[in-house]
């Protein structure tokens, strides 16, 4: 690989690291020719693009980006995939549901949002993270609950005061 190509490839990924806030490092190596077929249907169809770097083109590019990726530079060590989503724990699924059948891949670490998780003890932590959408979700839930409470406590409370009035009124 010629030095344009190196810089162009650079530049490629550190464009890419700019425009996703979800990036997962995890190591597919030993997965036969089958297996890395079937993970890369899988990512396909959740959504999540699937490439393999080359760890000194990737650390060059993190330098050269405008996020901290903290500790995660380290963690580029033997073969290294980089997974892209939309959704923070979309990669962490597909590599738990994966997992079912073999035993890789590997989660090397995971920047999400600005946080960064170092180690495949972390994939756990990272399938319960929800995503913006159920956060949302969850919160106009909390916020629809005390009105309801409200409507139907009045709902009933008018029917007893009628019923008190009514008794009243009749003596």
């Amino acid at each position: 690989m010629t030095r344009e190509e190196k810089a162009a490839v650079i530049e490629d990924l550190t464009g890419q690291l700019a425009e996703n806030s979800t990036i997962y490092l995890a190591d597919i190596s030993g997965l036969d020719a089958l297996a890395t077929s079937e993970l890369r249907r899988a990512c396909f169809k959740a959504g999540i693009k699937l490439s393999v770097v080359k760890n000194t083109l990737l650390a060059k590019a993190m330098e050269a980006s405008d996020k901290e990726f903290g500790e995660l530079p380290e963690v580029l060590k033997g073969n290294t995939s980089l997974m892209f989503s939309e959704t923070g724990n979309g990669p962490a699924k597909l590599i738990q549901n994966f997992r079912k059948k073999s035993e890789k891949p590997l989660l090397k670490g995971a920047f999400i949002e600005e946080a960064v998780y170092i180690g495949d003890d972390k994939l756990v932590a990272l399938v319960n993270i929800k995503s913006k959408e159920e956060v949302i979700a969850d919160i106009i839930a909390l916020l629809q609950s005390p009105a309801k409470n409200v409507i139907s406590g009045l709902k009933s409370g008018g029917g007893k005061l009628a019923g008190i009035l009514k008794t009243l009124s009749e003596k």
